[in-house]
């Protein structure tokens, strides 16, 4: 029972992640670690802060992660996942132009 249960799991992941495997997955792999990225940047400058830090590096790894992901969604036809990333890349824009405002206003002062 055990055994019947390890091969259909496994002959399950070896079709997802293997037998599917094609130029538009390797995007997506891609895609999904440099989006993954910008939590490691978020939470090393915390640590280095010793507070929340949401750093600009964050935002750049959010629209490109975000951008690459609505290519891929695209890609895969999958309309929750478009207008998920669209309206996230939409977010992550508008969070950086807050930050270079942000910038700018310093410099200025």
């Amino acid at each position: 029972m055990l055994i019947d249960i390890a091969r259909a799991v496994g002959g399950y992941l070896q079709d997802v992640f293997i037998g599917n495997a094609d130029w538009g997955i390797l995007i997506g792999y891609i895609a999904q670690a440099m989006f993954a990225m910008r939590f490691v940047v978020q939470w090393i400058a915390s640590e280095r802060a010793g507070r929340s830090v949401v750093p600009t590096a964050f935002w750049v790894f959010s629209i490109g992660g975000g951008l690459m992901l609505l290519g891929y969604a695209i890609y895969r036809r999958d309309p929750v996942f478009i207008i998920g990333q669209a309206f996230g890349v939409f977010v992550y824009l508008r969070n950086l132009q807050f930050v270079m405002r942000g910038k700018g206003a310093a410099a200025a002062a």
